[in-house]
């Protein structure tokens, strides 16, 4: 169906009103963040920095290891992501393309579990962890997140729409089924991984709550747990907060940058079939 000009243009209009205000705060942490002290508590608040300044960043940066916070979130962010991936993958693929009894029950199970909040099962977690002897390492960050009911939903309906003949004659031709996870069901599911992976980056980078419960020694803290140090008991160093809150945006805006192409296409299709 052809879209009609008046109707694609107030389409267009309303997305870019939408786009502008989700950026507005984006934006105003950036501009607060260059702004001096002076600016920054002013009232009525000033639009524009003047003059620029980077000494927030300068001086976030000197409060604390935050070169080590990093390499600790980075390790936890990307494990997580290809952990969680592989076994997504894994059982998208299981669930989409073999037919055992009992799967459709495991199907219903895996989504019937997203209505359980995750206060709920933080505590039974937290015991598990403990009795393995991961607790206060990042590990415990790591392994809970390793594979979740959402990438297993996506991952099935997104490989429900592979032909079961392309599969059929991979075998015919002597192709394992490693073999044909690795060379044929991996590189199909580009799309879709990348969706997951932007999801899973921003999940754990963003993550707040489970390494506040898991981690306690300081040396492996993330980067949103050395962010709460700016924030005192009687007072907030909004300066160095706002620095390192921009510094702490990069690479999700890196991550989803570079996968951005596969997004529209991996969360369209994943949606195609039941």
């Amino acid at each position: 169906m052809v879209m009609k000009p008046m109707v694609k243009i107030f389409i267009y209009s309303l997305l870019s009103v939408a786009a502008v205000v989700w950026l507005l705060p984006v934006l105003w942490v950036v501009i607060s963040s260059l702004k001096t002290n002076s600016d920054l508590y002013s009232f009525p608040p000033k639009l524009w920095p003047q003059p620029i300044t980077f000494e927030h960043f300068k001086e976030a940066f000197s409060k604390g290891d935050f070169g080590l916070y990093f390499m600790n979130s980075t390790i936890v962010t990307v494990s997580s992501t290809l952990l969680l991936l592989l076994i997504n993958s894994m059982a998208g693929f299981a669930l989409a393309k073999y037919r055992f009894r009992g799967s459709a029950i495991i199907l219903i199970a895996f989504v019937s579990t997203l209505m359980i909040p995750i206060e709920v099962i933080m505590i039974p977690i937290f015991k598990v962890l403990s009795a393995l002897g991961l607790y206060n390492s990042l590990l415990a960050i790591i392994i809970p997140p390793a594979a979740t009911p959402t990438g297993v939903f996506l991952m099935r309906q997104y490989l429900l729409s592979v032909p079961d003949e392309l599969l059929e004659a991979a075998r015919m031709d002597g192709a394992g089924e490693w073999k044909i996870y690795w060379s044929i069901i991996l590189p199909i599911a580009k799309p879709i991984l990348a969706v997951l992976a932007i999801f899973s980056f921003m999940w754990r980078w963003d993550d707040f709550v489970w390494p506040l419960i898991a981690i306690s020694d300081p040396s492996k803290y993330t980067i949103q747990l050395a962010l709460s140090n700016f924030i005192g008991e009687y007072n907030v160093d909004w300066g160095s907060l706002l620095a390192m809150s921009v510094i702490t945006m990069l690479p999700v805006l890196i991550v989803f940058m570079v996968f951005q192409r596969y997004f529209v296409s991996g969360m369209i299709t994943s949606g195609m079939k039941g």
